[in-house]
């Protein structure tokens, strides 16, 4: 089992106003390489993301109101990491958070990042040491993600998860190509407003089975908060490369975090689920390309009410009957900026929608983003309201 940190993070947000999040669902190319994965074209795959981190700090329209930025996991080369954290320090704005899946490392790199950020992951350090300590596996692959944090001050915080579940691709018989497995998720609680998130790395959200799992270990941690606190979990943003977004084990996990299914859990009834994938355009080296990628999405409690909606570009349903209301979005490469529905239900008799889009944008042929427009989102069955 996985160990949930708690850090407090100084994040001012106004109580009582929804907070905004952009999805950067854009291709991953990646090749098998000696340590795990690594970037086909890191040049060209870095100005993909640099055309995106520019559009944020450039905060032309309502961007400037962003709180919550992802980008896939594997994503950022490795070699621009530094680079992508002084752009981040240097130009986004205060109260923002930025997480990004970074490209595969050995376990011994991956600690010395770590040893490098130490003021905000000394309990992780701990953690990877007893791996460390346990046998030889400093040369193992480690799929991370980095959150960066610009706290209300202005302070850069950052701090680093591995992947705790890998998918068959990053298994072997031979052990020493085997994926790194992660011991720890951060539980980020913002003060002074009071907004708590985590952020995970795509499989890691599975189940096992439904009494010993890491999605469990959420849940009762999230319980335990709101009962000694009254807090709840309000998010949980899972970065992802993923080729089956509507696995049906995903379909179970949530049926399971919304659903109840063994107890009450106050603790996530109102949580916030974002999935971040990447786009249609993904190349992964051992993927069939006729799989495909694509379809982030955002999940929230049944109790909350979506319009029902089938456009090109975005819809809502079910998840096939799961105990959920979902945003689901489409394959391309685009970035969509959404407000995160806020915690308490509606009043039965509003039709006010908690969920809104606010903006969606392709790529144009300068290599920057343009805004989809309404005549390009064709609605392909009738909009109505579910009950």
């Amino acid at each position: 089992m996985v160990q949930i940190i708690d850090k407090k993070v100084n994040l001012e947000y106004a109580l009582g106003h929804h907070l905004h999040c952009m999805i950067a669902q854009v291709p991953n190319r990646i090749r098998r390489a000696e340590k795990g994965f690594a970037v086909m074209e890191p040049d060209r795959q870095w100005e993909a993301v640099r055309s995106i981190l520019d559009l944020v700090a450039g905060g032309e329209g309502n961007l400037k109101k962003l709180h919550f930025l992802m980008l896939p996991e594997t994503h950022v080369p490795v070699v621009r990491f530094d680079e992508m954290l002084r752009i981040i320090d240097g130009t986004f704005r205060p109260n923002s958070v930025t997480m990004f899946g970074v490209e595969h490392v050995s376990l011994k790199a991956y600690r010395e990042m770590l040893e490098r950020f130490r003021e905000d992951n000394a309990e992780a350090i701990e953690l990877v040491d007893r791996d460390i300590d346990s046998g030889d596996v400093l040369e193992m692959p480690v799929n991370w993600c980095c959150v960066a944090v610009k706290e209300a001050t202005g302070k850069l915080r950052v701090f680093l998860e591995a992947k705790s579940h890998p998918f068959h691709g990053e298994e072997f018989l031979d052990k020493f190509h085997d994926l790194y497995r992660g011991r720890h998720f951060y539980l980020f609680r913002s003060r002074p407003s009071c907004f708590n998130f985590m952020v995970l790395i795509c499989l890691d959200y599975l189940y096992r089975d439904l009494y010993s799992s890491n999605i469990r270990q959420i849940i009762d941690h999230a319980n335990q908060l709101y009962f000694s606190t009254r807090q709840t979990l309000d998010t949980i943003f899972v970065v992802q490369c993923n080729p089956k977004p509507e696995h049906r084990a995903y379909r179970d996990v949530l049926s399971g975090f919304y659903g109840e299914y063994l107890e009450d859990t106050p603790g996530v009834r109102e949580t916030v689920t974002v999935f971040g994938n990447t786009s249609d355009e993904t190349r992964i080296e051992d993927a069939p390309e006729d799989r495909g990628f694509g379809c982030s999405s955002v999940v929230i409690n049944r109790r909350h009410r979506l319009a029902r909606v089938q456009l090109s570009e975005f819809s809502t349903d079910d998840f096939g009957g799961a105990p959920v209301c979902r945003l689901r979005f489409g394959t391309g490469t685009r970035l969509y900026y959404f407000n995160l529905p806020l915690h308490h239900e509606l009043d039965p008799r509003t039709t006010r929608v908690p969920l809104k889009v606010h903006t969606i944008m392709r790529p144009s042929p300068d290599g920057g983003w343009v805004r989809v427009s309404g005549d390009e989102m064709v609605a392909e069955f009738e909009i109505g309201q579910e009950g």
